[in-house]
């Protein structure tokens, strides 16, 4: 029988001494967490919950790297993440808009390099789910955006900058991801420079040999709202869901959620490593 783990990360804070005195506060990723989780228990996965103060760069990445370490060909793992998104200069040319995404965790952000790298320590044949409920996460596993998407979504993106007040967007505002990367930039620059080379003419060059599905909250260049209960991705995902009453395969899912969402928020599915289509033809969430 395929084995399924699930990790669910979830920050309604972030270290102010990390991120140039700003908190990062937001109201519901922790219950975000906490809902996707229940949702994976339901499933038959064995759960990890990392919430706000726990949810660390050293955390996150070695309870990925444990989940690689115990799943073989065949099983499942569910990788759910809730909190802001920024983003910081791509360094080895492979971003269209010349930026890298980041989950912005506790103590400092993870790259989407290194998230990419991460699912390079899974066994071929492993299925992967990612969620992301946080901004700029249209490709946080790294398949490259689609230029004309990119155009397409500017305005989106304008307007939800001019509405970031109210209600709010998991995002870094601009002036503090400025000072957070000129104050840890040795640091971020290290990490980028230390992972492996990757040719940003040839995408299908250097990928996992995981199956690894992404619905993001919303495009590269667009902001996921928060909320009172869940943040708009999340508690539309869980409307589609209906307590496991939801009929149909993952590219449907995908579609109503989006169908759902308002056109500043427009959740992407997208694919990297090795390609599964029994996998996307499976009821979501089934080990």
């Amino acid at each position: 029988m395929p084995k399924g783990f699930s990790l669910h990360i979830g920050l309604n804070a972030v270290d102010k001494n990390n991120y140039a005195g700003w908190d990062g506060a937001l109201n519901a990723c922790e219950a975000d967490a906490e809902d996707m989780q229940g949702i994976a228990r339901s499933r038959h996965f064995e759960t990890k919950l990392l919430k706000t103060s726990h949810a660390t760069r050293d955390s996150v990445r070695t309870a990925i790297k444990d989940a690689a370490k115990q799943l073989k060909t065949g099983d499942f793992f569910f990788l759910t993440y809730s909190g802001h998104g920024g983003q910081v200069p791509d360094l080895n040319g492979d971003e269209l808009d010349k930026l890298d995404e980041t989950w912005v965790l506790y103590d400092g952000q993870l790259i989407d390099d290194e998230i990419h790298q991460l699912w390079h320590d899974f066994a071929p044949g492993v299925r992967g789910l990612v969620l992301s409920d946080s901004c700029h996460s249209g490709t946080v596993t790294k398949q490259l955006a689609n230029a004309a998407a990119l155009r397409g979504m500017r305005d989106a993106a304008i307007l939800a900058d001019q509405r970031a007040a109210l209600p709010r967007y998991r995002f870094m505002p601009a002036h503090t991801a400025l000072q957070v990367y000129r104050q840890h930039r040795a640091m971020y620059e290290a990490i980028q420079k230390a992972l492996p080379a990757r040719d940003p003419t040839d995408e299908d060059k250097d990928q996992p040999k995981a199956s690894v599905l992404l619905i993001s909250g919303c495009q590269d260049n667009q902001y996921s709202e928060d909320g009172a209960f869940n943040g708009l991705f999340t508690g539309t995902l869980l409307r589609i869901w209906n307590d496991d009453k939801f009929k149909g395969a993952y590219r449907r899912f995908h579609r109503e959620i989006v169908a759902r969402m308002p056109p500043t928020q427009t959740p992407q599915l997208s694919i990297i490593g090795e390609p599964n289509g029994h996998f996307l033809r499976q009821k979501p969430f089934t080990v």
